[in-house]
């Protein structure tokens, strides 16, 4: 008997760098472009350049007849193969949705709809004859503003007869979770009206999209730079009518996703259709200007929110009527978006009443999708903002109105207005730690000073105290928000008899390090060495089972299927090392990676049974030579992570520009796996979400064009944009997996956006602004400041919308935050007194934003959904 070294079990909390960039660092690696295989074609789309348009006639003539082409296809050719793209979401009964073809037919919808595709020898030859194909179109007037297509003044889809895909609806009076809000709005000491944008966003993953499809073999393959490889394979066996057997998908090294690559493309189902049709393997592989026409876009809604409270700051009710444009077509789960965000409107705080109503509406753009957060960053960025808005209407510190309304630490389990049950959090912790790093009362002294002085360049401090719906799961409460698939996930381990472990995951990476954190928690709990694991993942035939990555669902589902799965095969060894041993199961222990007969030294590794299982010389009859197990693991709730993030900004009110001076979060995600990695998501969702809040926006002009299809015209952040961000965590563990664990991956994009919108905000508010739509560009910041200016309103300091700021200014550094914050009530009072109407726009007036028309009152059509309102509460 071999003997057993003792280890500590300490891998779990280890800051391990990856071990999959030991490949992708040195370029050992495989993108699905580096895919090549004999014979392959390639293809090339043909896309419309109008929004909204008739098709009149295809001539592919010219382009059939150019040098390396082997086939032209068009929306005729494939009418009857293509089926419909899918979407697994109808969140309403009566949904609309127009068919989805992957190549248009009659009509276009959206400007980059794809018309024909060529196949040819090459990439070069079929864009090139892509260039030959002659499409005559009719064009149609087009849905592009939102607002507009909401009152249907012109229709996306004429045979819908209207642009309103679905009204959904939750009412706490009526699910039993809280009261009535109207009735609390009606009694309410203040009432805030605002109207918020939430501009449209781009996807921009490194790796572009690319599909490979080998047809040759006894199933079609399909290489696949995706989120969801078990998804996609299940949707193309349903769309295109093949049995999913026949059906294998791989999502090799996938370079970033972001929800982005969340969907079942037009571009893979006609790559699975061209190589049906021509018998060989073929390959699309999208430009980067394709990628931000085509590839599903994120966000685009208007926000209405109405709060009422009492003069003490205590929040009596929440209002949010919500417009979401779906785009040209529902993707995979495009109307479900928003109402993922649904929930989280009442964020931390324990609001009475709480009523929410969307309207998903149809326009000619590019459609919308899950982006990062996916509704969580929507629903966080409006009642962040709301909670400021508050505040300065109350002359009350932000965060003082914050916690005077949040759960306390003492009071988890909670039950919210919109009827989750947050299991743990504390909420005090990571705010008081988060006030330490950041040097809250000293920057408040700062910003007093730089006011009393009149300095051009005013400091401003933006807060976002957040908490997140995620793990996507249980599948019962997915179940009654009607989502086609359950939010389970699988796993399963293989004990190999060299001693090695496999581990086989369904749930698919593009970047967040399932192979290192899949590592530490299998050494941690089978007692083997890290470099002894192996994780496979993404390939249908390898992983069988799965649904995929999003929704920050990889470690508190994925992750805990895993746990499960060695747990099984302890259990599984337990009676292999009884016999081994020669004693009774009940007189075994397992620690260390052993088991141990109890007060002796008599033990045997789990790694030295597996090679004991493998010979299987004299195992009793009935017992299973085998150690592997698998394990599906369905969560009974959401995991829900929260933290407090704190941004200082410098604006130049002369110029309009802003910069960053400091930003500090400090997020509890429960138990740390790898605090690399939890780092490592923290910061890139910083930057994505703090991009949203300053640069990025896609626009559309009047006709339906994308204005900003590159990175000439979309701005994206580079590493000279950003600081230095301070990181921390608090640890309040999950109460409802055995790791303890809650989601990371988007809680930097939720929390950020709205902490640097009103950091800019508290910049400039005592000038009178109370809004800038986003992104807050220098030249919006500028035109803010100067049209504040020219009404008067914060340009004297016994203006009445600047009482409050003049008030603060006249505090001294030496006077202290609690100084400061009395001469802020004291200008609030002064306002009050003089008659001055409170600032903030008026509700259905649109925010200052030179170069756009005032906004038409917000449209909410249809009646409220009578499907079981109450629904996904449970």
């Amino acid at each position: 008997m071999t003997a057993v070294e003792d280890r500590p079990t300490t891998e779990v909390g280890a800051a391990r760098k990856r071990k999959e960039d030991r490949r992708l660092i040195t370029g050992r690696t495989r993108w699905t472009d580096n895919i090549v295989l004999p014979g392959m074609l390639h293809l090339s789309m043909v896309r419309s350049p109008f929004a909204h348009a008739r098709i009149t006639s295809v001539d592919t003539a010219a382009a059939r007849e150019s040098d390396g082409v082997v086939a032209v296809l068009t929306g005729r050719d494939v009418a009857d193969v293509q089926g419909s793209l899918p979407n697994a979401w109808p969140i309403t009964p009566d949904q609309k949705a127009p068919p989805h073809p992957a190549v248009a037919v009659d009509r276009v919808a959206f400007a980059g709809e794809i018309v024909a595709v060529v196949v040819a020898r090459s990439a070069a030859a079929a864009r090139d004859a892509a260039e030959l194909v002659d499409v005559d179109y009719e064009e149609l007037p087009a849905a592009v503003d939102l607002k507009e297509a909401a009152a249907g003044a012109v229709l996306a889809h004429p045979d819908l007869g209207t642009n309103v895909s679905a009204v959904w609806t939750f009412d706490s009076a009526q699910a039993g979770t809280g009261s009535d809000v109207e009735d609390a709005i009606r009694d309410a000491e203040v009432l805030v009206e605002r109207e918020f944008r939430q501009q449209r966003l781009i996807p921009s993953y490194m790796e572009p999209r690319s599909t490979v499809v080998d047809p040759t073999g006894e199933q079609f393959t399909m290489w696949s730079a995706t989120q969801v490889p078990h998804i996609l394979r299940l949707m193309l066996a349903l769309t295109l009518g093949v049995p999913e057997s026949k059906v294998r998908v791989i999502a090799p090294d996938v370079g970033g996703g972001f929800g982005g690559k969340l969907q079942v493309t037009p571009e893979e189902v006609i790559t699975f259709l061209a190589a049906r049709h021509t018998g060989k393997p073929c390959k699309w592989t999208e430009t980067r200007s394709e990628s931000l026409l085509s590839g599903h876009h994120g966000r685009d809604q208007w926000q209405k929110l109405t709060l009422a409270a009492r003069k003490d700051g205590t929040v009596t009710g929440l209002k949010v009527e919500l417009t979401a444009d779906m785009g040209a077509y529902l993707g995979l789960v495009t109307s479900g978006v928003p109402i993922l965000g649904a929930f989280m409107f009442n964020a931390i705080y324990k609001f009475p009443a709480y009523h929410f109503t969307c309207t998903n509406v149809f326009t000619n753009k590019t459609w919308t999708d899950a982006y990062r957060g996916a509704g969580r960053p929507e629903a966080t960025f409006a009642i962040e903002r709301m909670m400021d808005e508050l505040a300065v209407e109350l002359g009350m510190d932000p965060l003082e109105v914050r916690e005077k309304n949040w759960i306390r630490h003492e009071e988890f389990p909670f039950t919210t207005v919109a009827g989750l049950e947050y299991d743990s959090g504390n909420y005090e912790a990571a705010t008081a730690r988060a006030k330490e790093l950041f040097g809250y009362d000293g920057l408040r002294r700062e910003q007093a000073e730089r006011r009393a002085s009149g300095d051009p360049v005013q400091l401003g401090i933006g807060i976002s105290t957040f908490t997140e719906m995620c793990g996507l799961a249980p599948s019962r409460v997915l179940g009654a928000l009607s989502y086609g698939a359950g939010g389970w996930e699988h796993a399963s381990i293989r004990m190999l008899p060299s001693g090695k472990v496999e581990v086989i995951t369904g749930s698919s990476p593009h970047g967040q390090g399932h192979e290192t954190a899949w590592s530490q928690i299998v050494a941690d709990r089978l007692g083997v060495p890290f470099d002894d694991v192996e994780v496979l993942h993404g390939d249908t035939q390898i992983s069988h089972k799965g649904l995929d990555t999003y929704g920050s669902r990889s470690l508190v589902v994925g992750g805990q299927a895993v746990v499960k799965a060695a747990d099984k095969v302890i259990e599984k060894a337990r009676p292999l090392a009884a016999h081994v041993l020669e004693a009774a199961e009940e007189d075994l222990e397992f620690a260390g990676g052993k088991f141990q007969v109890k007060g002796t030294d008599t033990a045997i590794g789990l790694t030295d049974l597996a090679l004991a299982v493998f010979g299987a010389h004299d195992l009793p009859d009935g017992m299973e030579p085998s150690l592997d197990a698998d394990a599906t693991f369905d969560p009974v709730n959401f995991s829900y992570p929260h933290g407090t993030h704190l941004c200082a900004m410098e604006v130049d009110t002369e110029t309009g520009q802003s910069k960053m001076r400091s930003y500090v979060c400090v997020d509890d995600v429960g138990t740390i796996v790898n605090p690399l990695l939890v780092e490592g998501q923290i910061h890139g969702g910083l930057v994505q979400g703090i991009a949203q809040a300053l640069w990025e926006e896609a626009v559309y002009d009047e006709q339906g064009t994308l204005v900003t299809g590159s990175f000439v015209d979309y701005t994206l952040p580079t590493t000279a944009d950003t600081i230095s961000f301070v990181t921390d965590n608090t640890v309040t563990p999950s109460t409802t997996n055995d790791l303890g664990t809650k989601g990371v991956g988007e809680a930097g994009t939720i929390a950020s956006t709205p902490a640097v919108v009103n950091a800019v905000l508290d910049a400039v508010r005592h000038l009178g602004v109370d809004d800038i739509t986003m992104p807050l560009t220098p030249a919006k910041v500028w035109r803010a400041v100067q049209d504040a200016g020219a009404t008067g309103k914060g340009a004297h300091a016994d203006g009445g919308a600047s009482a409050v700021g003049a008030s603060a200014a006249r505090a001294s550094a030496a006077d202290g935050p609690d100084a400061m914050a009395e001469a802020i009530r004291a200008g609030t009072t002064a306002g009050t007194d003089s008659g001055a109407a409170p600032a903030g726009p008026t509700a259905g007036t649109a925010p200052d934003d030179p170069g756009r028309p005032e906004a038409p009152p917000h449209f909410a059509p249809g009646q409220p959904n009578q499907d079981d309102p109450e629904g996904g509460a449970r």
